[in-house]
């Protein structure tokens, strides 16, 4: 009878951490996703404001960055529906960016 019950509290471990498991790579995989879009946008982002230091913001450079950044947002939307907000340093959940948010 006890070993039953040894058992038995065996599988509810093995499954409790079984689960445990799924839930962390999961949660690995979403991060590592979010991140590599967050860090393509600070990238790009970082690139525009570069462009427009030292070229001007209505600068080929600086409309060549302006692209990038919109269509990096909109991969990241199209992907999670969410895209990073590099000067607000925050994740985005409504369609709403500007392209001509950095013209200012």
């Amino acid at each position: 009878m006890q070993n039953r019950s040894k058992i038995r509290s065996a599988i509810k471990v093995a499954t409790a951490m079984a689960a445990l498991a799924g839930f962390l790579a999961f949660s690995s995989m979403s991060a590592r996703a979010d991140d590599g879009c967050q860090h393509a946008i600070a990238r790009i982002d970082h690139n525009l404001h570069e462009a427009i230091e030292h070229h001007g913001p209505n600068s080929k450079q600086a409309d060549h960055w302006r692209h990038e950044l919109a269509e990096q947002r909109e991969r990241c939307w199209k992907a999670d529906h969410r895209w990073w907000d590099e000067d607000g340093h925050r994740w985005r959940t409504d369609h709403d960016w500007d392209d001509h948010d950095h013209d200012h």
